[in-house]
């Protein structure tokens, strides 16, 4: 689910949809976390579709650390990629701010930790070498991906949090600690999919 103050709004012909605030929403908001309304598909299932199906199902669908396909119930998957994103997930199954995000910003997502099953190629950003999103990004950007969940969590219990409720059970009493600063942060690497360990599992 996304935070309440975002709306989908059109870019341009080239981009698409993007995900915009209504409101501010300062760093160290919760601005997506998984809910019942989002779908998971075992990584078998796009092969039962047809080609516009499967096309579009791979285009709005990420990969879990299982390597489940997970599909957005809501406009969560409208959010674009961005180097520079305005977003950071969490190995706890939601994404903070990772910066104050104005009336009007775009809410984006780096997709290097989103476990993609190819290479996607990207419009180029100043400030970065980087022109396309690798498979295992993730391997490579986890350090700076890891300070930058750690410093928006600095801010959890400052600001509201409308979906502070939907936090699974199970990662509650470790969240509760980390915003007190009581506990470190896991790291991202903890939501990357291990497409070597699962064939070497079958085989």
């Amino acid at each position: 689910m996304m935070h309440p103050h975002t709306e989908v709004r059109f870019i341009n012909a080239a981009i698409g949809y993007g995900v915009f605030a209504t409101q501010l929403i300062p760093k160290g908001t919760i601005i997506w976390i998984l809910d019942e309304h989002d779908q998971a598909f075992d990584e078998s299932y796009p092969a039962t579709l047809d080609p516009v199906q499967r096309r579009c199902f791979l285009k709005y669908s990420y990969r879990d650390e299982r390597g489940f396909y997970i599909l957005c119930g809501d406009i969560a998957r409208f959010v674009n990629h961005s180097f520079h994103s305005s977003c950071i997930a969490t190995p706890y199954k939601f994404e903070l701010a990772s910066r104050d995000i104005h009336p009007g910003d775009e809410l984006t997502d780096d997709y290097g930790y989103f476990n993609l099953d190819k290479p996607f190629y990207c419009f180029p950003e100043l400030g970065t070498a980087r022109t396309k999103v690798m498979p295992d990004d993730i391997l490579h950007y986890y350090p700076e991906w890891d300070r930058q969940a750690a410093d928006a969590m600095r801010l959890f219990n400052k600001v509201e949090q409308p979906l502070k409720h939907l936090i699974d059970h199970k990662f509650m009493a470790k969240v509760t600690a980390i915003a007190a600063g009581d506990a470190k942060m896991d790291s991202i690497l903890a939501c990357y999919y291990d497409r070597t360990a699962t064939l070497t599992a079958v085989s």
